[in-house]
Parts: structure tokens; sequence; C-alpha cells
């Protein structure tokens, strides 16, 4: 759908008989779609520079709708941010005891400004279209994962909670496995930012199911390709994931 299209769509979605014609009523009403939407997309980016072009007076009325003010996921500078700070290669053991010779330390992206901020985009951009309470992880490599998208949701007017899951349970006061304002029955999805073989977010679902949540979705910021998948589809646990090793420019290797 081209710029206008949208643009008459969304002046028609106002209930009111306006198009580009009445050129002041509609513009008020599309930068009002824009200020209130859950997401500012590069679609509707898009459309704001072209009206601005048109009338820069519209660039006037609310100089808030920049390119860099809009929530957004840039895929491709997620994947050069992770070329540039967290790929690493040599002679590695990982922590399921694999042997490799390459090394993401998610932890570069995930304490990184502008990488949480785009990782935590995009994670709610795959999640789209999936109802969940909550979003948790194991601790500590999916605490700042959290923090983010729990940040992102409210910037898109999205109620979530957030949960982490411990290691090893508290040993004093609860002595629980989870913290956060979860309840019974909530719908939840898990995170962790490097998968393998899915064994710290297989060990997150069975403490996130003995609490008594729901858990609906497994992600993974990237996948290895090295039998995380098969794991979860093996527990029936749908699995996604924001980027996976061939995005730079990595040959898995076989799984047998």
């Amino acid at each position: 759908m081209d710029d206008l299209a949208v643009a008459n769509k969304w002046c028609r979605a106002d209930s009111k008989a306006f198009s580009l014609e009445n050129k002041s009523t509609c513009d008020h009403l599309i930068l009002s779609q824009l200020r209130e939407s859950s997401r500012c997309r590069r679609s509707a980016f898009r459309l704001w520079r072209t009206l601005v072009k048109n009338d820069p007076e519209v660039g006037r009325l609310d100089g808030r709708h920049r390119e860099g003010d809009c929530e957004m996921y840039d895929r491709a500078r997620l994947i050069e941010l992770f070329h540039q700070r967290a790929l690493r290669f040599g002679d590695f053991t990982l922590a399921s005891g694999k042997k490799s010779s390459y090394y993401l330390d998610g932890k570069q992206i995930t304490l990184h400004s502008e990488g949480l901020k785009l990782l935590s985009e995009g994670l709610l951009d795959l999640l789209e279209g999936i109802e969940f309470d909550a979003f948790g992880g194991m601790s500590l490599g999916a605490d700042p994962i959290v923090g983010g998208v729990l940040t992102a949701a409210a910037a898109r007017g999205k109620e979530l909670a957030g949960f982490l899951v411990r290691k090893e349970s508290k040993g004093h006061g609860t002595q629980k496995y989870l913290e956060g304002p979860v309840t019974l029955g909530m719908r939840v999805v898990i995170v962790d930012d490097v998968v393998t073989t899915g064994g710290s977010a297989l060990l997150s679902v069975d403490r996130s199911i003995d609490f008594g949540l729901n858990v609906i979705q497994v992600v993974g910021v990237v996948d290895r390709k090295e039998g995380g998948a098969a794991n979860f589809a093996a527990r029936q646990l749908p699995f996604k994931s924001l980027l996976s090793i061939e995005d730079f420019g990595i040959k898995p290797p076989v799984v047998g």
C-alpha cells in the first residue's frame, strides 16, 4: 500500500470523510495516528516524511517524529553491532560443553544501549500476534533483555510483566526460583540470548511450569542452529529466533 493510500485509510478510519485534499485536517489526523500508534514503524515514518516534503508546515506541527525518535527494529544495524562487538573467532568451549571455532558474547549487545534497544524492538516485532502476559528468562543472561523488552513494550502502550529465573533457589525468604510479578496461569514467553542446544531455556521452561505458568513460546536473540530448535520441538514448545548464525556468514554444523 503506498503512502497516499495509507493516509486516506487512516483518515477514513477516523470515521470522517476527509481526504488529502482537506489537507490541514487530515495531516493532523495522520500525525495523531502516528503519535498514538503502538509502534512508529518505518512505513509510518516514510509517510510522515512524504507529508513534510509536500508541506513543510506538517513538520512544524510536531517535531518529534524524526526517524531517530521512532521505535523501529533495524535488523541490518543489529547484525553490524554483533560483528563489531560480540563475534569472536578462536577455540572456545561453550556452556553446553561443545567445542566451537567462534563465540558470540551476547552481553556485549544486551548491555549496550543501542544493541539492547534494537533487539528489544525486534523481539516485540517477532512476538506480534502472540498473546502473552509476561516475558522472562534465566538470570543473568536474560536480565537486560527482560528490562529492555519491558521498556519497549511500555513505549508501545503494551502492559507486560517481567520475571527472572534463578539458577539456584534463594537461600532465604521464600527460597523460590522465580522473581517478578507473575501469578499462576499467566501466559509467558521464555527468552535466551544465544541458543545452542537450548538447555538454559529449557531449564527456565521447567521452573516456570513448576511455578504454575503457561509457557507458550520460546525466543532467542541468536540461534546457533546446533540442536536447540529440535529440542524445543520435542517438548512441543514453539520457537523463534531474531537472528541465526547464518546471518553472520557462518555455516552451522550438521546436527546428527
